[in-house]
């Protein structure tokens, strides 16, 4: 594919990345966010298997950079949806009971 057909493709994929996430009710963000967890590690092991067999250094570069911002989803997604889940738990047993 030539560039103009890789650009096309990115900038339909982000509009309609952008419309799906942003009609998901409140209800789903926590099931929505572990899909995106599991997507971001399918693309932090591709992307160093892809490293791993690259000669050009500015390629590297960029699968570097590429490795560090892929990390950095994964364990912010981890953080957030521990964080939402948290929301969900029930109090401490010393919390409910009632204080004298």
């Amino acid at each position: 594919m030539d560039g103009i057909a890789l650009l096309t493709v990115f900038v339909l994929a982000v509009f309609v990345g952008y419309e799906i996430i942003s009609k998901v009710s409140s209800t789903l963000h926590t099931p929505l966010m572990s899909g995106s967890n599991a997507i971001s590690g399918i693309v932090l092991v591709g992307t160093v298997a892809v490293a791993a067999h690259t000669e050009s250094t500015a390629i590297f570069v960029l699968e570097l950079v590429a490795i560090v911002l892929a990390t950095v989803n994964l364990v912010g997604g981890f953080v957030v949806t521990d964080r939402m889940l948290r929301m969900f738990r029930g109090r401490d047993r010393k919390e409910r009971e009632p204080r004298s």
